[in-house]
């Protein structure tokens, strides 16, 4: 691993892991004179190459994101030296949290001016996180732990959801559609149906119209 100095910024080893070419070309172009750059087009040879090579710096960028999160997950257990920044095309707040789990130092859009990659590299080399400032308060919450609510359900013990659950259910309390819910929370349609499948794996019901009349039938307590 390169070894940061206060006197001068090192020459970072990063690792590009993108599916799409015309993303680790952008990157690469972003990067170039700053840093020493590999790539990889698939997650499995993401995990080969930065065990292999020993990057200072990975950033993942794989469709569906839940691939990129999952090569995040595996390289920072194989090579915990390594800061891993996720890419994603579209900041979701529930992807943000499940990439900090995998041991992301950063979670950014691919939309980031690419003036700003080598200061991005740079930050996160120095130990620092890189995350819009639009979700550092979600993250807090997220780990404070507030707003935790159960769901009353009769004859058996209640179910505690998360806060995002809670919103999702509220949601379809009042008989909004997926895509409606997703709009009003600023999520993916598919966040949206993950969080109706956990819930409905808590409460034991097969279908969504299931849980539809579930929540017709039951009462919610909140729950501090």
């Amino acid at each position: 691993m390169t070894a940061f100095t206060a006197d001068a910024d090192p020459r970072a080893r990063v690792l590009i892991a993108a599916d799409h070419g015309a993303t680790r070309t952008g990157i690469r172009l972003a990067l170039s004179g700053s840093a020493d750059v590999s790539e990889a087009d698939d997650a499995e040879a993401a995990v080969d190459m930065a065990v292999r090579d020993r990057p200072d710096v990975c950033v993942v960028d794989f469709t569906p994101a839940g691939r990129g999160i999952r090569a995040a997950a595996e390289i920072t257990t194989r090579l915990p030296g390594a800061a891993v920044v996720v890419m994603t095309d579209r900041v979701d707040e529930d992807e943000f949290l499940d990439a900090i789990q995998a041991g992301a130092t950063g979670y950014v859009s691919q939309q980031i001016d690419p003036a700003r990659l080598p200061h991005l590299i740079r930050d996160v080399m120095r130990g620092e996180a890189a995350v819009p400032r639009a979700l550092v308060m979600r993250l807090l919450d997220e780990f404070r732990g507030r707003e935790r609510r159960r769901l009353a359900l009769r004859e058996r013990r209640g179910v505690e959801l998360t806060k995002r659950e809670w919103q999702v259910v509220d949601g379809l309390r009042h008989g909004m559609s997926t895509r409606q819910i997703a709009e009003r929370l600023g999520i993916r349609e598919v966040t949206v149906r993950r969080h109706i499948s956990g819930v409905r794996h808590k409460v034991g019901v097969r279908s969504r119209s299931e849980l539809l009349a579930m929540l017709d039938s039951v009462g919610i307590s909140a729950e501090r």
